[in-house]
């Protein structure tokens, strides 16, 4: 993809027929609905899978740019199939499910969805959650002037670094997987080391709208850099909570 949105959520400089979104639901009014709201839109590229199997090997054969993914399927839930899914794409997911608990919100943030959808929902409230997962995506993979050095865009914190060029995060000198979503919440903590931050600074700076989330967001992508970034993630000592004020990530004397 090389596109940008703008602070409307409009998308610039992109051709929407290039960008792939494959569509999960066993409802196929729901998934008549999703494609025409999103042809109006301008995306050309939609496919339709209706069962945890199509889904799979949809993303098997192709790179998908985002994917929208019901939980309850007729033969697996779209919870068991995303740790599949992440095997083979970054590309942000976001859960479609009719159930609205806490226990069930959190469950698909830990799976590795992006964010989630409750039904009945706007499909108009879709395509905006969707332009908004582009426009992040989009802000670490803009290439940067050739003549800045790689170095410029390395953060170093001893046991990992996160190289903002490639996209990387590098954990004991192995590059990890890491979801677009808990790369750049790592990202903004790397660029303003040794600051406390509170949970709705955190999601204002990552996510941008107070509309689409709640604490539970963060605390969950919080876990998910724990669990790349710590040698114990039960027992933090780099990305630490400060007991009624928030989160800082400990960068010592001599790291860059």
């Amino acid at each position: 993809m090389n596109s940008m949105l703008d602070g409307k959520g409009q998308i610039l400089n992109m051709n929407l027929q290039d960008v792939a979104i494959l569509l999960v639901d066993d409802e196929s009014a729901i998934l008549d609905m999703l494609q025409m709201v999103l042809t109006k839109e301008g995306f050309r590229q939609i496919d339709r899978a209706s069962t945890a199997q199509e889904a799979l090997n949809a993303c098997n054969k192709k790179p998908y740019d985002m994917i929208l993914l019901d939980v309850m399927l007729p033969d697996r839930s779209g919870f068991d199939i995303c740790p599949f899914i992440r095997e083979t794409t970054e590309a942000p997911i976001l859960f479609i499910t009719a159930k609205n608990s806490d226990l069930e919100k959190l469950t698909g943030f830990a799976m590795g969805g992006d964010d989630y959808i409750t039904k009945p929902f706007n499909p108009l409230e879709i395509v905006a959650r969707m332009k908004a997962q582009l426009r992040r995506v989009k802000l670490y993979e803009e290439e940067r002037p050739q003549h800045i050095s790689l170095n410029t865009f390395i953060y170093d914190f001893g046991r990992f670094q996160v190289n903002e060029r490639a996209g990387e995060l590098i954990v004991d000198g192995q590059v990890i997987s890491c979801p677009a979503q808990v790369y750049q919440l790592l990202l903004f903590f790397c660029k303003h080391p040794n600051q406390i931050f509170t949970k709705s600074q955190l999601y204002e700076a990552v996510w941008g709208d107070h509309s689409f989330g709640d604490d539970n967001t963060v605390t969950v992508h919080i876990g998910r850099i724990r669990e790349r970034i710590e040698k114990d993630p039960k027992d933090p000592e780099l990305l630490l909570t400060i007991r009624g004020l928030g989160y800082k990530l400990i960068q010592k004397e001599g790291m860059v």
